[in-house]
């Protein structure tokens, strides 16, 4: 087992590193924000697990540290589960709130559900820690009970008889995926991150198969069922091939040929009929007939396309400079990877003020496609396995530690779950107002500006260190003035924006985020954007 931690673990009895106590005391500040504005008794349920994921956060990293935990997780981080653990039950009880503003109590039960299923997978993930930590720490048992027999008991009076199925559901499923991808790929995940990429995917994957179970006799819109099969398909598809190439070697020709004819195979034999089943009509015709429907949206995949061709320009000529530099361990410098910030920036404005539907859409095909490169690189698939190994490999950096490269696939996420994540049906009346309206815009501030501008000037000008970090108090201060700016440039060019003056809420917002940038070691491409939209949200 690999040691890790770029910010060390604490070892037994050693007081919890300042970075990490910072990292705690902005989730913290997050939670109880929440708390405020729902105040319910969800939200205590909220509050206790953050205290409890606390405590069981120093367990894990000690398990880090002394090369004791189960898989292998990946280096340079801690173990960073409190700032994961609150993200699905924080998102819940925002979901809850809006839709139960907007009179939808369907989806605000699948909100509670959401946020159930959140601290069961927390809960379960402490309880891991617990476990295998030795000798056990009672203290921490006796803490991490109480809350969760608090949780438990609240949610025993809240949820049905079904939904308490559906989230042990998911939590069984949540299991499985963590002892499978867990293995097949280590060092790619921190727990943290694991948690919250395997819960996402576990919860997506439930959803599925009830909306499977239940087509004949359920609605839903065909976009949500177009994002949960491609996820869940592509994901899938990931386990089989990693499973049959253990038997097999996947660089030969013919192997990547069986390769190709599989996923053609998978997705007209599988997928297709899958989503045929969900959206009752010709998936393959529905996406034509909604790509193409109206002029506005020709013009913007004409623009996207452009902007794609743009980015492989990028990694061609970044690769030039590596071929023609003497050192052969160039790599590009940060503004170099930054570039591509600013080009999803360029791709998800239009989209979001202009054709909303048609960007839920294009970044579900763009993540599918982002997926089965990174297939094709991992297990060296012919003709471009090899290719894509030595143009991505200029822009590694110490998160890509695993066998995966991942971090362009965050960026991906980061700018699409806000997105993906806004309660449409709940959303139609227009009560994603204030500063909610900004909720479709959180990665685009977050990430494609925030962590942007940070990074940037932190690297650049920014000379006073945040204590226990590298990052700097310079690149903050810019990263929520940049943000500030781009709120400013969105009331001007998105008419649909009303803040109605909630301009205090929206700058302590967007400065708790940059604060949990600085501190934070886990993946802020994944993170950040979720916290401005709960926030937001809120």
């Amino acid at each position: 087992m690999t040691r890790e931690c770029a910010s060390p673990a604490p070892g037994p009895g050693a007081p919890l590193s300042g970075s990490v106590l910072a990292e705690a005391a902005v989730v913290f500040v997050v939670v109880l924000s929440i708390h405020a504005a729902v105040w319910d008794r969800y939200s205590w349920c909220a509050v206790a697990l953050a205290v409890q994921a606390f405590y069981v956060q120093y367990k894990w990293d000690r398990l880090l540290q002394q090369g004791s935990a189960v898989f292998q997780f990946r280096m340079s981080a801690n173990s960073g589960l409190l700032p994961a653990s609150v993200v699905m039950p924080l998102l819940g009880l925002v979901m809850k709130e809006r839709c139960q503003a907007a009179g939808n109590p369907h989806f605000e039960r699948f909100g509670i559900v959401v946020a159930a299923t959140g601290m069961a997978v927390a809960l379960f993930s402490s309880v891991l820690a617990l476990g295998i930590t030795r000798p056990v720490p009672t203290n921490t048992c006796v803490i991490s009970g109480l809350a969760g027999g608090v949780i438990i008991y609240i949610m025993k009076h809240s949820l049905s008889v079904g939904e308490v199925i559906e989230v042990l559901e998911v939590l069984l499923i949540f299991v499985y995926l963590n002892m499978i991808l867990l293995y097949l790929l280590p060092r790619c995940f921190t727990p943290g991150e694991a948690l919250l990429v395997l819960g996402g995917i576990s919860f997506m994957l439930n959803q599925l198969v009830k909306r499977s179970l239940t087509a004949v006799e359920s609605q839903g819109d065909p976009l949500d069922f177009f994002l949960l099969v491609v996820v869940v398909g592509m994901v899938l598809m990931g386990i089989f091939f990693s499973t049959l190439f253990v038997f097999m070697d996947s660089g030969t020709w013919a192997s990547s040929l069986f390769f190709h004819l599989m996923t053609c195979v998978l997705g007209l034999g599988v997928v297709l009929p899958w989503l045929h089943r969900l959206i009752r009509r010709n998936p393959l015709l529905w996406l034509f007939q909604f790509l193409f429907q109206t002029e506005t949206r020709v013009y913007l995949l004409a623009y996207w396309s452009l902007l794609a061709t743009l980015a492989c320009l990028v990694v061609l000529y970044q690769n030039a400079k590596r071929s023609s530099s003497e050192s052969k361990k160039h790599q590009a410098p940060t503004i170099a990877r930054k570039y591509f910030h600013f080009i999803v920036v360029a791709t998800y404005i239009p989209g979001i003020i202009l054709d909303r539907p048609l960007l839920y859409v294009a970044a579900t095909i763009c993540l599918a496609v982002f997926i089965f490169l990174e297939y094709v690189r991992y297990f060296r698939i012919k003709p471009l396995g090899h290719a894509l190994r030595s143009l991505l490999s200029l822009f590694l950096d110490e998160r890509d530690s695993g066998p995966l490269i991942l971090t362009h696939i965050y960026l991906l996420l980061g700018m699409s779950l806000p997105i993906w994540l806004v309660p449409r049906p709940c959303t139609q009346k227009g009560s994603l107002g204030g500063a909610r309206a900004l909720v479709p815009y959180a990665g685009v501030l977050a990430v494609g500006v925030g962590d942007t501008v940070a990074s940037i000037f932190g690297s650049t000008m920014g000379e006073i260190r945040w204590p226990g970090t590298k990052k700097t108090f310079e690149g903050t201060m810019t990263s929520i003035f940049a943000q500030i700016i781009s709120v400013a440039l969105i009331l001007i060019f998105d008419s649909g924006v009303d803040l109605n003056y909630s301009y205090a809420w929206i700058l302590g917002s967007i400065s708790t985020v940059s604060l949990l940038e600085a501190y934070t070691t886990q993946i802020d491409n994944l993170l950040l954007p979720l916290y401005l939209l709960i926030l937001l949200m809120a």
